[in-house]
C-alpha cells in the first residue's frame, strides 16, 4: 500500500482550508465581522474575491504550463 497516495490528499484538504482562513483573517484585519466598519467589510470582501481570482488564475496557468 502506497501511503503517498492515502496521505496526499488528506494533506492537501487541511491546507486549503488553512490557507483559506488564513486569507479570510488577514482580509479582516485579525477582527471579526461583528467589529468590523462598513468600509472594512467592503475592503474584506474585494481581498477575499481578489484571492478568489488569484486562485483561478493559479489553476489556469498550471493546466497551461503541463
Amino acid at each position: 500500500m502506497d501511503w503517498n497516495r492515502l496521505i496526499g490528499p488528506l494533506l492537501r484538504m487541511f491546507l486549503r482550508t488553512a490557507v483559506n482562513k488564513g486569507i479570510d483573517h488577514v482580509a479582516r484585519g485579525g477582527k471579526t465581522d461583528a467589529a468590523l466598519s462598513p468600509e472594512e467589510r467592503k475592503r474584506a470582501r474585494a481581498t477575499r474575491e481578489m484571492a478568489g481570482r488569484a486562485r483561478k488564475l493559479s489553476r489556469i496557468a498550471g493546466r497551461f504550463l503541463r
